[in-house]
């Protein structure tokens, strides 16, 4: 078990967790615009429709297959190749069907008119005209997360000298879990076809897709708005969901890098990058769910079940920066002062490092009240790659696990000479008269995390965790050495608060 290798692992850095090239989940779309009818009244606008949400959705990270005057056998075939697509994408995939032309319904259920069709009685309905269940079926053979369905299919009825075809519009479909069904206009209702090219639905729609962040809900919910403005409350756009899962057409910037994050953390079922997830974002959406995988994995590696193969850490550079970006970013960490990183950020304003530059800024700005410490008499003084002796500072109030560190002890440590082999004075009884390197082989006394379940870390030694070094604990302490406001939780550590001073003071005299 590795419960305490996430802490020396902090020093790759959050930019370097992510591993390069995380993608999004499969997005396949299938766009029909019928207009150029041969038997009936020709459409104007839906090809144009067709090509602005083809636009749209492919800006959305769609993969998208284009049909322009489709007759019955082509609208058929990619049908047909839609759903093979979506089930070689797999379960976590997105599919989408729009189509813009003539659309009838005959006995409750709707048809997508080919350019080619031509019908005499209503019987023949079926064998001339594309079944809208028929796509319906396909999407739901893939068994995927999310399917959507736009119909602006109800301009008006081409067939009205049809006998026993005379309803008006479409009707309202049923569909399987997972899917959202959309309508240019409220079922038995006709829709407009728009004098500007695209249809007003079209179009309200086209821009909504657009917008960072806005949930399918709320993005067909204004596209109503809009167009019963714009039609003079004539066209009422209608929608039905059994969506089970949250759904944006375009992620807000922010979500999207913690989604990417989530899922290759999630996926990767390491307990170091699934803490490093919960440092990183404690208010997150995905933080129930973490602490639950946290603690089954946790739980797997105690029953003896084989320890989870972490992922690579990914180290400098970050996905998307150069090398010089990767330089530069290095040497700011290097400097570790504000106008270095200030330096920086306004260099490469759009760095996949600027997270983390920022989240530098911000600790700089509200440093934690450090008490005075003088370097131990025979501790040389500081080099360019080691600063000079930072006292630790005075722990926040309130923290969870081994209790508060008070004032006195926090002094009491940083005027301490601090050696590897040196007995603690300070901290909990147990940890007492130890030294550093005592201590490595010892049981932890409190959660490395909170809510991390007992049996997942009581009783097991240190040396069971990790492979320690010396040069690991150092590492380790110099971290501690640069913690900041953000993170120095000083009670949160197996050892307890004073444990994790005395690592500090002892990191910022060169580990001697």
């Amino acid at each position: 078990m590795r419960l305490w290798l996430w802490m020396t692992l902090l020093l790759a850095g959050l930019a370097g967790l992510a591993p390069a090239g995380a993608g999004a989940e499969p997005r396949i779309a299938l766009i029909i615009g019928n207009g150029a009818y041969r038997s009936v009244n020709a459409l104007a606008n839906p090809p144009h429709d067709a090509a602005l949400m083809a636009g749209a959705l492919k800006a959305a990270g769609f993969e998208v297959t284009l049909v322009e005057d489709g007759d019955l056998a082509t609208m058929g075939a990619a049908v047909t190749e839609f759903g093979q697509k979506l089930r070689k994408a797999g379960p976590d995939a997105t599919g989408l069907f729009y189509y813009a032309g003539h659309g009838v319904q005959s006995f409750g259920q709707n048809y997508l008119v080919p350019v080619d069709a031509r019908l005499t009685n209503a019987a023949d309905l079926s064998l001339v005209a594309l079944d809208a269940q028929a796509v319906l079926r396909q999407m739901f053979s893939a068994h995927n997360r999310t399917n959507i369905v736009i119909l602006d299919a109800c301009r008006n009825n081409p067939f009205s000298a049809v006998r026993d075809l005379t309803d008006n519009g479409l009707a309202e479909m049923s569909a399987p879990t997972g899917t959202f069904l959309a309508y240019a206009t409220a079922p038995g209702s006709v829709a407009l076809d728009g004098l500007d090219g695209d249809s007003p639905f079209t179009k309200a729609l086209a821009a909504r897709i657009a917008t960072p962040g806005l949930a399918i809900e709320q993005a067909f919910k204004d596209v109503r708005v809009e167009v019963l403005a714009k039609t003079g409350g004539k066209q009422t756009p209608w929608d039905t969901s059994s969506l089970t899962s949250d759904f944006v057409f375009v992620p807000d910037a922010a979500a999207s890098d913690e989604a990417q994050l989530w899922a290759n953390v999630s996926a990767a079922r390491d307990p170091v990058q699934i803490m490093l997830f919960l440092r990183a974002y404690p208010q997150s959406v995905h933080e129930k769910e973490a602490r639950a995988l946290l603690s089954d994995v946790m739980q797997s590696e105690v029953k003896g079940q084989g320890e989870p193969t972490p992922a690579p850490v990914t180290g400098s550079p970050a996905a998307g920066a150069d090398s010089a970006e990767a330089q530069a970013f290095d040497a700011a960490q290097h400097t570790a002062t504000r106008e270095a990183f200030a330096a920086f950020l306004s260099q490469y304003p759009n760095s996949p490092f600027a997270a983390t530059v920022e989240a530098e800024i911000a600790a700089l700005d509200k440093p934690l009240v450090v008490a005075a410490a003088p370097a131990p008499a025979a501790q040389a003084g500081p080099t360019d790659s080691q600063p000079a002796r930072a006292a630790p500072p005075t722990p926040p109030a309130g923290g969870a696990g081994a209790g508060d560190v008070p004032p006195e002890m926090v002094a009491a440590i940083a005027g301490e000479a601090v050696t590897y082999s040196t007995p603690l004075t300070e901290g909990d009884p147990a940890i007492r008269g130890s030294s550093i390197e005592d201590l490595v082989a010892s049981k932890p006394l409190f959660a490395p995390i909170d809510g991390l379940p007992k049996e997942a870390w009581a009783g097991q030694a240190c040396t069971a965790c990790h492979k320690w070094t010396k040069a690991a604990l150092c590492d380790q302490a110099k971290f501690y050495v640069k913690e900041a406001a953000p993170s120095a939780k000083l009670t949160q550590h197996p050892l307890g608060g004073a444990f994790k001073l005395t690592l500090k003071a002892w990191g910022a005299a060169s580990c001697p």
